[in-house]
């Protein structure tokens, strides 16, 4: 199996970033890709990408065989959230392994949920996403999206084996899509997907990330 690059990784941190400074957009404003509400918020933040993250999941939903759409779930996070989300997933590492350091609970925090400094979800570069079909009904991909290492005996990592064929037949047509449209996979979660943040620059070989944390105000 080949190692997975974490979003804890020095390398990762190393990556310089340009940005581009393009606008965050609603992805609900042409109705291009369906928005579950799951993870819907008072500001709508939850909705936003950056405009050519849009673009980019627009050609993949072009790219998936007939019947088949991309179901949006969670884009922009703003800062604060992400924040939040790091240091309670860390306090539940520290607490499910008091005997581990520092360093080795920040590493296991980081497969679920990437540290506030680096969240490409805090660029608006990323996507949480699955596959619905054309009656809007969410397709099996193993696990619900956002599951957890410890809640899905690892089945949340993109190359799990322990998921039906169905469900690896499911995720395997999404990544196609996904991936020729220029988009990155973070391995340990198969709904999470970016394009043009820090960890998209170090998988393609990009000299710098073209997005770095902003506001939604910006």
């Amino acid at each position: 199996m080949t190692e997975i690059i974490l979003m804890s990784d020095p390398e990762v941190a190393a990556v310089p970033v340009h940005d581009r400074d393009e606008p965050l957009v609603d992805v609900r404003r042409d109705s291009s890709l369906p928005v579950d509400p799951r993870k819907a918020d008072a500001t709508g933040a939850y909705a936003h990408l950056r405009a050519g993250v849009l673009e980019r999941l627009v050609r993949a939903q072009s790219l998936l065989p007939d019947g088949l759409r991309l179901l949006f779930v969670e884009g922009y996070r703003p800062p604060a959230l992400q924040r939040r989300y790091f240091e309670e997933y860390t306090a539940e590492m520290r607490a499910l392994h008091p005997d581990w350091d520092a360093a080795r609970v920040r590493t296991a925090a980081s497969r679920y949920v990437s540290p506030p400094e680096l969240a490409p979800h805090s660029a608006g570069a990323a996507v949480d996403l699955t596959l619905v079909d054309a009656d809007g009904r969410e397709l099996d991909c193993g696990t619900p999206v956002n599951a957890s290492p410890e809640d899905s005996a690892g089945a949340c990592y993109t190359g799990a084996a322990n998921i039906p064929a169905e469900a690896r037949a499911h995720r395997d047509t999404l990544g196609a899509a996904l991936t020729e449209a220029g988009l990155v996979n973070y391995p340990t979660e198969w709904w999470h997907w970016s394009y043009g943040d820090r960890y998209w620059a170090l998988m393609t070989g990009a000299p710098a990330a073209l997005y770095g944390p902003r506001d939604l105000t910006d």
